[in-house]
């Protein structure tokens, strides 16, 4: 029943995740629910070891379709996973509480700026060109690949804002892009769990086909309906994150 349970959510999270990220909105808690005495981390493990496959197989569907920009996106694959190595490193040795506070108030920022440019992501646009798309792709790689490792919640929506934002994509162009770099973070930091022996390997492969089954349906709606579609998502799952991570810092 447990597995059940927890495989039904897998699929909801690869849904969600990949049609804009935050799919550890609901595999996590569910985990968390379902196995209350477990360890958090062999938790959060095992969410990377589902989550990295659903969110590559998206990335996989996106590329056929969506036209990617290879010359900044693979030295951005780098950076981000460069910045999750950082990322997971730097939460040993730092303090990442402030965050958890920080988070709600951030996110309530992107989603009324969001609301208030209506415009925001319609079209594809891209402002930047050469050197200068490649560095900046780099860059955000590095800082979400950091904050993957660092605390995580979001990292795929924050991808999807900052390539519609910074670079002028379209929603649809930037929720592509951001899979393809989302799964070097979440390599990231499997990596980083497995060695520690963190994840539940008797777990991982139900949980990888459930989230892989739910991303190919998430991906298929995108490609279909395409960037007012994401949109409208994207304000919906940033909508319920400053619910959860608002709840988490402030009342629980």
């Amino acid at each position: 029943m447990e597995l059940l349970l927890v495989s039904l959510a897998s699929v909801l999270a690869g849904f969600v995740d990949a049609i804009v990220g935050g799919g550890g909105l609901i595999l996590v808690p569910a985990l968390f629910a379902v196995f209350p005495t477990t360890p958090p981390a062999t938790l959060f493990g095992t969410n990377k070891s589902a989550s990295i496959w659903g969110t590559a197989f998206a990335a996989r569907q996106f590329s056929r379709r969506v036209e990617m920009h290879w010359p900044s996106m693979l030295p951005a694959l780098g950076t981000a996973l460069a910045g999750g190595f950082l990322g997971a490193l730097a939460v040993t040795v730092l303090p990442s509480a402030f965050l958890r506070k920080l988070l709600p108030v951030v996110l309530l920022g992107v989603l009324l700026y969001t609301l208030a440019k209506k415009d925001l992501g319609r079209d594809h646009a891209p402002r930047l060109a050469g050197r200068a798309r490649t560095l900046a792709a780099c860059a955000i790689g590095l800082a979400l690949g950091f904050y993957d490792g660092f605390f995580g919640p979001g990292t795929g929506s924050f991808f999807v804002f900052l390539f519609v934002r910074v670079l002028g994509y379209d929603f649809l162009n930037a929720s592509a892009a951001a899979k393809l770099l989302n799964t070097a973070t979440n390599l990231a930091a499997l990596v980083l769990f497995a060695l520690k022996g963190y994840v539940w390997w008797q777990y991982a492969a139900a949980l990888a086909v459930a989230n892989v089954a739910g991303s190919l349906m998430g991906t298929h709606l995108a490609l279909k309906h395409g960037a007012a579609f994401v949109r409208v998502v994207f304000i919906l799952v940033v909508g319920a994150l400053i619910l959860k991570t608002g709840y988490d810092a402030f009342l629980r």
